[in-house]
């Protein structure tokens, strides 16, 4: 197992509400996909054809070897004969869902139902369109959020994150933050 991998990050890209419009042609809609990408990884989703409020409902899986590094989220609108649109950008700030890994979870090990456990707000350093909050469900830890394009008139991304732990690998409990 590579040492330098902290553990993988399940990534939910579950919908995109109110993407610009970028193929006039087609009567004001857009062919958009979410390229995820962090260091030398990059995953995309599926391409939702004629769609500004486009559902994916896919997980890409990452692995991460620095909870400093964001996740980058880029969106496009794919074209047939020429480069593709991009339709925004937005990032995921890793390190306040590394904070709920350093908290004292084990009274909550037996907790079976959905429970908080930390509210993050939005502010300059994050691309964050409202509260985003941590929840612990079915013994994970599991941000929801709702991110604001960026570089773009209009547009946000409704995503959830995950980790998994995986044997031989450090983990998020023990990392500096």
């Amino acid at each position: 197992m590579d040492n330098s991998i902290l553990g993988l990050l399940k990534v939910r890209i579950k919908k995109g509400v109110n993407l610009a419009i970028r193929d006039a042609i087609k009567r004001g809609a857009s062919d958009p996909y979410v390229v995820v990408s962090v260091g030398e990884q990059k995953l995309k989703t599926r391409v939702v054809k004629n769609n500004c409020n486009p559902e994916w409902d896919e997980e890409l899986t990452l692995s991460i070897k620095d909870v400093k590094t964001p996740i980058h989220l880029n969106v496009y609108d794919k074209d047939t004969f020429s480069g593709d649109d991009r339709m925004g950008e937005a990032y995921i700030d890793l390190k306040p869902y590394a904070e709920c890994f350093q908290m004292e979870l084990n009274k909550l090990i037996q907790q079976r139902n959905r429970f908080p456990i930390k509210r993050i707000q939005p502010d300059e350093t994050n691309c964050l369109a409202e509260e985003s909050n941590c929840f612990w469900q079915d013994g994970n830890i599991i941000q929801e959020m709702i991110l604001s394009l960026r570089n773009v008139e209009t547009g946000e991304l409704f995503v959830e994150i995950e980790w998994v732990d995986v044997i031989g690998c450090k983990g998020l409990a023990q990392v500096e933050l």
